[in-house]
C-alpha cells in the first residue's frame, strides 16, 4: 500500500516539475529580455523629446475666445478695468479700453463683447506668434485659407485677411508696408466694422 502511494507521489512531483519547466524561461533568457523591454519603453520618451514644445498662452495671448479677461459673446466682467474712456459710443454700440491692456479696445453691443482689436501699440500675439508688426507673408504662412479683400481707406497692397468659416473668427488689417497694423477677433458683422462704433 505504501509503495503505490510513493509511486503516485513521485509521479505527481514529476508532473509539477515538468509543468513548471514548461512555463518558465531559463534565467539567462530572462536576463536578456529585460533590457530589451526597457529600451522599448524608453523609445516613446525619446520620440516625445524630439517634438517641438507647443507655444504657451500668456497674459498677452489673443485667442478666438478673447483677451485681457474679456470673452467674445459674454458681458464685460464685473470689476473689470475695461470701460468707455472717451471712446466711441453710438446707439447700442460702445468701444471700451483698459489701462492694463494698452493698444487694445473692444466693441460691446447688446451688452456683450462682439469684437476685440489689438493695434501695433499692443504686445498681444496669437499662439502662432502672429500679431501687430508681423508681415503679410507670416500671416499667410500661418493661415493660408484666409480670404483677402481690398482695404477701405488704404491703397494696395493694403488689405484685409479674414478667416473663413464660423464665428468667432480672426481678421487682419495689412497696411501699405505689407505688415499687420490691427488684429481683430470677433463675430460678424461687428468684426468688419471699419470705423468701430462710429
Amino acid at each position: 500500500m505504501i509503495e503505490p502511494m510513493k509511486a503516485a507521489l513521485a509521479a505527481a512531483s514529476l508532473a509539477v516539475l515538468l509543468l513548471a519547466g514548461c512555463g518558465s524561461e531559463p534565467a539567462a533568457e530572462r536576463a536578456e529580455t529585460k533590457p530589451d523591454a526597457a529600451v522599448v519603453e524608453d523609445a516613446p520618451q525619446a520620440a516625445d523629446a524630439a517634438q517641438p514644445t507647443p507655444p504657451i498662452a500668456t497674459a498677452q495671448t489673443l485667442t478666438l475666445e478673447g483677451f485681457g479677461g474679456l470673452t467674445i459673446g459674454k458681458p464685460v466682467p464685473a470689476g473689470s478695468p475695461w470701460a468707455a474712456r472717451g471712446a466711441q459710443i453710438s446707439e447700442g454700440c460702445t468701444a471700451i479700453s483698459a489701462p492694463d491692456w494698452p493698444g487694445a479696445y473692444a466693441i460691446v453691443e447688446e451688452g456683450v463683447v462682439r469684437r476685440i482689436t489689438v493695434s501695433n501699440k499692443s504686445e498681444a500675439k496669437l499662439l502662432e506668434g502672429i500679431g501687430p508688426g508681423s508681415t503679410e507673408a507670416d500671416v499667410r504662412k500661418a493661415f493660408p485659407s484666409f480670404v483677402a479683400e481690398p482695404h477701405k481707406y488704404v491703397d494696395a497692397p493694403a488689405k484685409y485677411l479674414t478667416q473663413p468659416g464660423d464665428d468667432p473668427r480672426l481678421r487682419f488689417e495689412i497696411d501699405a508696408e505689407d505688415k499687420v497694423s490691427l488684429v481683430h477677433v470677433g463675430v460678424r458683422p461687428t468684426l468688419e466694422y471699419v470705423e468701430g462704433c462710429a
